[in-house]
């Protein structure tokens, strides 16, 4: 049977919970191309909600799309056509660096009032037009006025999109892991364990993909079964300077020296609460004839169990109004 001390056993619990939620690494899926894709599209708004979605402007059912997603709850953004390097067919009112930053402003506030809701832009295709940092400068500038966020695809290694966003204060991140560049369900399913893999030896990552059969089989399969360890984000959450306020620091535990216990443990009077004691770790004491261990959910497990049949703490959780943790100084 578990012995423990009801002050132990709640700061314990607490300091478990925040490390289980600080040690989370952070993805975001953006699927480019919706509006043209009338099944894909649907199946994706299927999936979990903080999965982002890039709209082509003049795509046939950009407007309804995502009406859709934003009554969803779900993040959109613009997914804007630039020139790439290569010859082959372009979107309407493709981004290309010769234009003046005048036509630059118009298509992209064209494509504002195209995509309702969106908050944010990022490049289809545009290998050409990123690695022009005059170009980028004429969409970054455009984009300040409406406070836009860029996503930059990262369709050529030399893009100047960040220096430009920088220039004008316009917030950027930038695409990890493409999923999908070979279309098949196993190639996405390879593509999003990288992925995980990145977030976890980085913290974060993004993951770009397009609503293509076998992209959408392979995220209905994955996504359910996402590590415990990974929580799934919009991809706004991960602009650096511009996330959600930070609420009051949690509780750290801090490293501290072994101090010696005292010969006789303190009385505590039967008509008194228990004094809260301020630990840096969470003890359990077991029988001595019993060797358990205790890691993951199995402690977890131990500690809910413990406070549910704890006879004194019970009264203390029902009766007392004192707040069971007192603030500490940062």
């Amino acid at each position: 049977m578990l012995k423990h001390q009801p002050s132990k056993l709640l700061i314990g619990l607490s300091l478990l919970m925040v490390t289980l939620q600080a040690s989370a690494a952070k993805l975001a899926i953006v699927i480019d191309d919706f509006g043209y894709r009338t099944k894909e599209d649907n199946q994706i708004l299927a999936l979990p909600t903080p999965i982002t979605i890039a709209i082509l402007p003049d795509s046939p059912h950009g407007k309804q799309v995502a009406t859709k997603a934003h009554q969803q709850g779900r993040e959109i953004i613009i997914h804007m056509p630039m020139k790439p390097l290569s010859k082959q067919p372009l979107e309407k009112n493709t981004l290309a660096p010769s234009m003046s930053a005048e036509e630059v402003d118009r298509i992209i506030k064209r494509a504002i009032g195209q995509v309702p809701y969106a908050t944010g832009m990022n490049n289809h295709m545009g290998s050409e037009m990123t690695s022009s940092l005059s170009g980028m400068r004429n969409v970054m500038g455009s984009l300040s006025q409406s406070n836009f966020f860029f996503l930059d695809s990262v369709t050529i290694g030399n893009t100047q999109a960040a220096n430009a966003a920088k220039e004008f204060g316009v917030p950027v991140v930038r695409r990890n892991i493409f999923l999908d560049n070979h279309q098949s369900e196993e190639e996405t399913r390879i593509q999003l364990n990288k992925a995980v893999a990145y977030a976890r030896k980085n913290g974060s990552a993004i993951a770009i993909g397009h609503p293509h059969p076998s992209t959408v089989r392979a995220l209905q399969k994955y996504l359910p079964q996402l590590p415990a360890d990974i929580e799934l984000v919009a991809v706004s959450a991960l602009l650096n300077g511009h996330e959600t306020p930070k609420q009051d620091k949690p509780l750290k535990m801090q490293p501290e020296q072994p101090k010696p216990l005292p010969n006789d443990p303190p009385v505590i009077p039967k008509d008194k609460h228990p004094q809260l004691i301020h630990v840096g770790t969470c003890e359990f004491e077991l029988s001595e004839n019993q060797t358990v261990k205790l890691s993951g959910i199995q402690f977890l497990m131990s500690v809910v169990e413990s406070l549910y049949q704890d006879k004194t703490l019970q009264p203390l959780l029902l009766n007392s109004k004192k707040p069971l943790f007192s603030q500490q100084k940062p």
